[in-house]
């Protein structure tokens, strides 16, 4: 017998092929991210599609993306049968944005680590030529060169 993306899979052999507990699995389905159906037995079963959403959560989650985000991403996709390519391409297009400017805004963290971003504390020689007397404060607050950098590259991207 063949693995189709349309059979269902026990809690338990989900557990055994994503690593994710059954709390966690149980939570997700609270927000909403996945789905599992009832047996006659009134257990959870998942529609072995249900894993790459699950591995997709994982990857997000080790990557520092908030499950909300994730949740608007999933948004579209069909919970009664296996997204096709086509849904799983549109997807990808939406959250390939996203991820973009995430990598530009933790490239420019890695090229500024030694530099000044302007956060106030005057420590690094730069500070003091870069922000004198922390004169960057009138900006607002947290790391403003950081800050600015990563939104007007976000605008001219979308823009």
């Amino acid at each position: 017998m063949h693995a189709s993306p349309d059979d269902h899979l026990t809690i338990g052999e989900v557990i055994r092929r994503t690593g994710v507990s059954a709390s966690a699995l149980h939570f997700y389905e609270r927000k909403g991210l996945i789905y599992a159906e009832r047996n006659g037995c009134d257990q959870r079963i998942f529609a072995r599609h249900m894993i790459r959403r699950i591995s997709l959560i994982i990857m997000a989650k080790r990557l520092g993306i908030p499950l909300s985000d994730v949740a608007k991403v999933f948004a579209t996709l069909p919970f009664d049968h296996a997204p096709t390519h086509a849904d799983w391409q549109r997807v990808s297009r939406a959250w390939k944005k996203e991820l973009e400017e995430r990598r530009r805004a933790i490239e420019n963290l890695e090229n500024e680590l030694t530099g000044c971003i302007g956060c106030g504390c005057l420590s690094m020689k730069a500070c003091l030529l870069l922000n004198p007397d922390d004169t960057l404060q009138g900006r607002g607050p947290g790391p403003v060169r950081l800050q600015e950098f990563s939104d007007s590259r976000s605008r001219r991207t979308r823009g």
